[in-house]
């Protein structure tokens, strides 16, 4: 997953909103999103090659989400997949705060990546390129493949036009997140990062959707926590050039009475 637009306690309805798009490259096989049947109570989508899953929520409002960290040169092959991050959180009873810590520890089985997760007691960040746990404050967050808050084009972009639709309480936000988070538009060159690929990459990597013949945007996924504990949770699937396929919806009630966002 290549950006994630995050809001925490920051609108009237909802106590946290998370509008995601994953980017991967589209020969690599996936499942979409659905209650696991090894694991009734966790929703995500499933990485058929490595394990994991990038994206995930849990009865209880547990939720976590992982992209990778862009530098350029390619990264020997760590032990684990970065999508076992999300994964063995969800399965697991460990707070979000101390689970974390744990991985802090744990960096050496990992390609670099960033990680949100978050529980009863919270939001937290954690990034083996930074190497320090954050609690998240109530706010409005953007997150790409580098440090999260990072100015690059798309993330300042669609964090601006992000924090506009939950001020103006859009009648289907669910629907304007879907927008949001299809535009195609690149950025200009002169404001294209440098994180070691080539400018044609830059380019292509720039928008917020991305369309190739064989790299791009899978998955665009919404997840809306109500105040009242009802989760809402809409995924679309995009094959080759960004063509649509499927589209999944769930709704479910938190089972605890509090979650901590």
């Amino acid at each position: 997953m290549c950006l994630v637009l995050l809001a925490l306690n920051s609108n009237s309805e909802y106590s946290l909103v998370l509008a995601a798009n994953r980017d991967e490259f589209y020969d690599r096989p996936t499942a979409p999103a659905g209650f696991w049947s090894d694991n009734p109570r966790i929703l995500g989508g499933r990485d058929l090659k490595a394990g994991g899953t990038w994206l995930g929520i849990d009865r209880q409002g547990r939720i976590a989400a992982v992209t990778n960290y862009r530098q350029g040169q390619r990264e020997s092959v760590a032990p684990r997949s970065r999508g076992h991050l999300v994964s063995e959180f969800l399965i697991g009873d460990t707070g979000a705060a101390e689970y974390l810590d744990r991985v802090s520890q744990e960096v050496e089985l990992y390609n670099s990546f960033n990680l949100l997760a978050g529980d009863a007691a919270g939001m937290f960040y954690y990034s083996n390129r930074e190497g320090r746990v954050r609690a998240l404050e109530p706010a409005i967050y953007g997150l790409s493949n580098h440090l999260l808050d990072t100015p690059w084009p798309k993330v300042s972009a669609t964090k601006t036009a992000f924090g506009a639709l939950l001020r103006r309480r859009a009648p289907d936000l669910t629907a304007n997140l879907f927008t949001l988070l299809a535009n195609r538009d690149p950025a200009r060159d002169e404001q294209l990062p440098s994180t070691g690929v080539s400018q044609e990459w830059e380019r292509l990597l720039s928008s917020a959707f991305i369309a190739s013949d064989r790299y791009g945007t899978r998955s665009t996924t919404v997840v809306l926590i109500g105040r009242d504990g009802r989760v809402v949770f809409v995924e679309r699937s995009f094959g080759p050039g960004g063509v649509p396929g499927g589209e999944v919806r769930f709704e479910f009630q938190i089972v605890t009475s509090t979650v901590g966002y």
